[in-house]
């Protein structure tokens, strides 16, 4: 079992008064989500009872949730599982968590640095790179950057700062 955890949702608020919570997804779909039934939330076992899909997002139960103030308490709480409990990505698809870490070289094999994070704000994939120094900056991401069973990510110079 690995030691990365991923996380697939964050609990936005308790829904009404028997220990429901509602739930922003990070996952493709609804039953990608539901397809796990254990996650790590705070240092803590939740075990998923009951999830819905409604219009205004994702609420769900869990066994250790009682009532509306234990509820309340999981807000802003991450609900993790173990990165290899995830199947395998698609052809041309790759884990967010996956790119966390991994070097970032041009395409002469210059070492740029690393990846620090992946941010979207709605255009699509962005890597934040750290370089040696601790200064960072941002470029477009592409699924294509990283070659297959790759431990490394090739940037375009003409992306360097």
């Amino acid at each position: 079992m690995s030691t990365r955890r991923v996380t697939l949702a964050v609990v936005i608020g308790a829904h009404g008064v028997t220990g429901e919570v509602r739930l922003k997804l990070f996952t493709d779909s609804f039953d990608s989500f539901r397809a796990f039934k254990i996650f790590e939330a705070s240092g803590r076992t939740l075990t998923l009872k009951a999830a819905k899909d409604t219009p205004k997002g994702v609420i769900a139960r869990f066994a250790e949730v009682p009532d509306r103030n234990a509820a309340e308490a999981l807000r802003g709480s991450e609900l993790t599982v173990d990165r290899d409990a995830l199947p395998p990505p698609g052809e041309g698809e790759v884990y967010i968590a996956d790119l966390i870490g991994l070097a970032v070289v041009t395409t002469d094999g210059a070492a740029v640095g690393t990846v620090f994070a992946v941010e979207n704000y709605g255009a699509g994939d962005i890597l934040e790179i750290e370089q040696p120094d601790g200064k960072r900056f941002m470029v477009p991401f592409n699924a294509d950057a990283v070659p297959e069973a790759s431990a490394r990510i090739v940037l375009d110079p003409a992306f360097l700062p």
